[in-house]
């Protein structure tokens, strides 16, 4: 599994994106949590000079109503427990197979950098869901 930071990162510099510009994200925490953010504040944060904040993580996944991050922290500790349940994991393939069905309809609709770079996200957690059962199965075969 990739590193839990650097996912999380990708998916708020996706969810900066959605939000249109640096200064919308700025502006949408000044408004949230008074000033005090800028252009550049984010900009530093998606250069990984400055880490996220649970504040930017609630602020932005709240605005779009998209909550990548949160479900990133959920899955860490369901997968670790799904680890030798098939059940668990056919229902974490049917769960990820939607949210890549629902993305790459997205695209369709809107083509958006931002969209796109989601829906690979969302494919790449399809192939990881189907190798994690696919190994338990393996486990189960010998």
């Amino acid at each position: 599994m990739p590193n839990v930071m650097s996912v999380a990162h990708a998916h708020m510099v996706t969810l900066i994106r959605k939000l249109g510009c640096l200064d919308a994200a700025a502006e949408l925490l000044n408004a949230r949590y008074g000033g005090g953010h800028s252009k550049g504040t984010i900009s530093r944060k998606i250069n990984g000079t400055l880490d996220w904040t649970l504040r930017d993580v609630v602020a932005f996944e709240d605005a779009l109503t998209a909550y990548p991050v949160t479900r990133l922290l959920v899955q860490r500790k369901s997968q670790e427990a799904a680890e030798g349940c098939l059940i668990a994991g056919a229902a974490e393939i049917s769960r990820e197979m939607g949210e890549a069905m629902s993305a790459i309809l997205s695209v369709e609709q809107s083509a958006s950098a931002g969209e796109v770079a989601q829906a690979i996200k969302e494919i790449e957690d399809v192939k990881d869901a189907l190798a994690r059962v696919a190994a338990i199965l393996r486990g189960r075969q010998s």
